[in-house]
């Protein structure tokens, strides 16, 4: 059996991360009609994300006490991590595979990357290790965490960078969550573009995700759920929603819906690993179909239909409208409109009663209306899951390798200029040792390298076929 740790880093990581194997454990309970957690038996389909310990009796007997969540829990604040411990999934995380501080990052990528990434590497090397070695068939790792805090950017990085020396074969799957312009945490510029450099050379798919995009989706809910229109409710009780719930009124910024989304993205991710399906999609694949050149190695995600994503009830889109909502600017993780860039690949994988003879019509009838790169005008990989998300016929995750992310990484190098310029805050960063002003140098040259490699891209949309420059390979 293929299976895929996960290593949540810092407190959004965590979150993410809690959310993602509560709504796998309650998926799988209410496909395999068993008890939801905390009394839910296993099977097969519940093994890539977690593993049988002790004498649980047989796979389709055993009890969710016989199950441990295939993760590495790090934060440099034990603040979440014992949440997590203390709430009603504490029995499926090993506390063997769990690393935490008291004194926190203090939003600084170099205290997580330098100072903590020394200090805990042989744990979390360890650690790392124990996960692999307790899968029969390791698939690939997932990195989740934030890019504007200090440990999830620092010492999620750095976890890139101890996973490509350990292992180097095994693919590195990264979700970024990316913070929106109007941040709370004013170095969070220093600390996304620092991460930045280290995803462009170490990790191998990143999927990027923005809060802004995130916030206003769930405002986009909130608003159609208390119009009223279309019958729309929000579901008082649903199979599939996390513990925390679904839409937050007394906050201003539901983080608990936020993380729901991104969880579902997982769910929908990992569904061909966990189900049956006429054309499921190896992990790796995604990273060999979607990015021709190691270093555009960014996805743009797209979710439909999005509003059962926060417990809410809406009448089903059609199967031809959902393919369409893939390709819309709203159902984007991040603020990007991908019909007016450059498509160097797409996956669409797809969950539910959908027959391939419907992928390839939707395929056929999008197509004329989104530009791919000349030499790869059949850039489309394909996946069939038979198993619909709780409550639904169908569901649809895209996952675009586009020019369209180009505008999140110019608006991240503007925001950081404005603060650099002014040397802003940044002997907090030179007084870390190992770190160095040319650090921000480099930072910044790694990222405009990147947005020049889809400047280059984007300057092929106008030009004649027979006038795009061929590559040139070294003999």
């Amino acid at each position: 059996l293929s299976s895929s740790p996960l290593a949540a880093v810092g407190q959004c990581g965590n979150q993410i991360g809690c959310c993602f194997w509560d709504l796998a454990l309650r998926e799988h309970a209410a496909v395999n009609q068993v008890p939801a957690p905390p009394e839910a038996c296993i099977n097969f389909s519940i093994l890539l994300s977690f593993r049988v310990v002790g004498d649980g009796g047989s796979i389709s007997k055993g009890k969710i006490s016989s199950l441990k969540a295939r993760a590495v829990l790090i934060d440099m604040e034990e603040g979440v991590v014992n949440e997590i411990l203390q709430g009603p999934l504490r029995d499926v995380f090993d506390s063997k595979q769990l690393i935490t501080d008291i004194s926190g990052s203090g939003n600084n990528w170099a205290v997580g990357h330098k100072i903590f990434g020394n200090l805990y590497r042989e744990q979390i090397l360890e650690k790392l290790r124990k996960s692999a070695e307790h899968c029969d068939c390791l698939q690939c790792f997932f990195i989740i965490h934030s890019m504007g805090g200090g440990t999830g950017s620092g010492l999620g990085t750095f976890l890139l960078k101890v996973l490509e020396d350990e292992f180097p074969e095994v693919y590195r799957f990264v979700t970024s969550i990316y913070p929106s312009s109007e941040d709370d945490v004013i170095t969070s510029p220093y600390n996304s573009m620092l991460a930045m450099k280290e995803l462009n050379e170490h990790a191998d798919c990143v999927l990027p995700i923005d809060n802004q995009s995130l916030f206003d989706i769930i405002s986009k809910i909130d608003s159609v759920v208390n119009s009223g229109k279309l019958g729309t409710t929000v579901k008082p009780k649903s199979v599939i929603t996390s513990g925390a719930g679904a839409i937050k009124k007394q906050h201003k910024k539901p983080f608990d819906a936020m993380n729901n989304i991104v969880a579902n993205l997982l769910l929908n991710l990992t569904s061909s690993a966990r189900f049956e399906g006429s054309l499921n999609m190896d992990l790796n694949e995604i990273s060999m179909n979607l990015v021709p050149f190691p270093q555009l190695h960014y996805l743009v995600s797209s979710l439909t239909p999005l509003y059962t994503l926060a417990d809410v009830n809406i009448p089903p889109r059609r199967l031809d409208q959902m393919f369409s909502d893939a390709f819309s600017k709203d159902h984007q993780l991040i603020q990007a409109d991908p019909r007016h860039s450059l498509y160097l690949a797409c996956a669409l994988m797809v969950r539910g009663n959908v027959q391939i003879s419907d992928l390839r019509r939707n395929i056929e009838r999008l197509k004329p209306t989104l530009q791919f790169v000349s030499w790869n005008q059949e850039g489309w990989k394909t996946s069939l899951c038979s198993v619909p998300p709780v409550g639904h016929s169908h569901s649809l995750l895209a996952l675009a390798n586009n020019t369209c992310v180009k505008p999140t990484f110019m608006e991240l190098r503007e925001r950081f200029m404005r603060l650099y310029k002014k040397k802003a805050h940044l002997h907090h960063y030179l007084h870390v040792e190992g770190m160095e002003e040319s650090s921000f140098a480099e930072a910044v040259s790694s990222l405009s390298a990147l947005i020049q490699e889809y400047n280059e891209l984007d300057a092929t949309k106008s030009m004649p076929v027979q006038d795009v420059p061929r590559l040139i390979v070294a003999v």
